[in-house]
């Protein structure tokens, strides 16, 4: 749970960082939860290349394996069976409710994958929108204190856009920000308010610190996320069992049969491609932008200098 500071009674300066960042250390994170880490189902290099890059290659080896599969079906399988008049019906019910089925699994896990990425983003901009309310708020504190904390909040944001963001997307925290903080925190508890006035400042300033160390936590569990290697293994099942089924139609023509199938593989494809490239919305080549903390920076931070 998160700290919240009364006035009358302030921790010891490291409680509240400890408790929210003890476990943010200098470390490599991809091999620690599921398999898209270590890349079981998803190599973590398809997240590093162009977005462009990886569609081609999503939906081309959805392609090839949908068209070597129906090969080999035709070739070695297909003939193993006896067709009867009607047959084709009875393939095409089993093929629209498996169809109806995975559509709707694949359907909510990319939406839930969206809505992800778009609250990773909406933490972002939290993050640094709670970084200019701090910085406004230590703008009332007497020198030399103003000064020392305010350059102690703009070497946060610093650090933040020229190191976090970019090993980030490498699948890497740093604790750089958390040093500066507990710096931060020891010098804001060393201040003791002498007049009513100075009472309320630092109440309120102790209330934006707290948030901005929630939405920090916040912003580095969603570093983390990601789907499961369970929830990949279902969709990558049902893709394999989706198209499989479509081989046991009994279409004489080979290249009509290999058009209809590669239709269904590039579809399949495409919705894969959008799930992975979503899954993960600070790592990689296509990541949630640190323009918020640029914005910050700028128009409040080094503007109020």
């Amino acid at each position: 749970m998160f700290a919240f500071v009364s006035v009358t009674s302030v921790p010891s300066p490291v409680s509240v960082v400890v408790s929210l960042d003890s476990n943010i250390n200098h470390r490599d994170w991809r091999g620690h939860r599921g398999h898209t880490r270590d890349g079981g189902f998803v190599p973590l290099w398809l997240y590093e290349i162009s977005s462009l890059r990886a569609a081609l290659l999503i939906v081309g080896f959805v392609e090839a394996i949908s068209l070597i599969g129906l090969f080999l079906a035709r070739r070695f399988l297909v003939p193993r069976f006896h067709y009867s008049e009607g047959v084709n019906d009875a393939i095409s019910g089993t093929v629209q409710a498996i169809g109806v089925f995975y559509g709707i699994t694949v359907g909510l896990i990319a939406v839930a994958v969206w809505n992800t990425n778009s609250s990773s983003s909406d933490l972002v901009s939290k993050e640094a929108a709670s970084i200019g309310a701090l910085y406004r708020d230590v703008n009332g504190y007497p020198e030399p204190l103003r000064s020392e904390l305010g350059t102690k909040l703009r070497n946060y944001t610093v650090f933040i856009i020229e190191q976090s963001w970019p090993a980030q997307q490498k699948g890497e925290i740093l604790n750089g920000s958390t040093n500066i903080l507990n710096d931060f925190q020891s010098e804001l508890y060393s201040f003791e308010p002498k007049t009513p006035g100075q009472v309320a400042l630092h109440g309120e300033t102790l209330r934006s610190y707290n948030n901005l160390l929630e939405n920090r936590r916040l912003r580095i569990d969603a570093v983390r996320s990601g789907l499961s290697g369970v929830m990949w293994a279902v969709i990558w099942a049902g893709a394999v069992i989706s198209i499989g089924v479509a081989y046991f139609f009994k279409i004489e023509d080979a290249k009509l049969h290999a058009s209809l199938v590669a239709l269904m593989g590039g579809f399949l494809g495409i919705v894969l491609f959008m799930i992975t490239i979503n899954d993960k919305p600070f790592y990689g080549y296509v990541t949630i932008s640190s323009d918020p903390y640029k914005l910050i920076l700028e128009r409040v931070i080094d503007v109020t200098k």
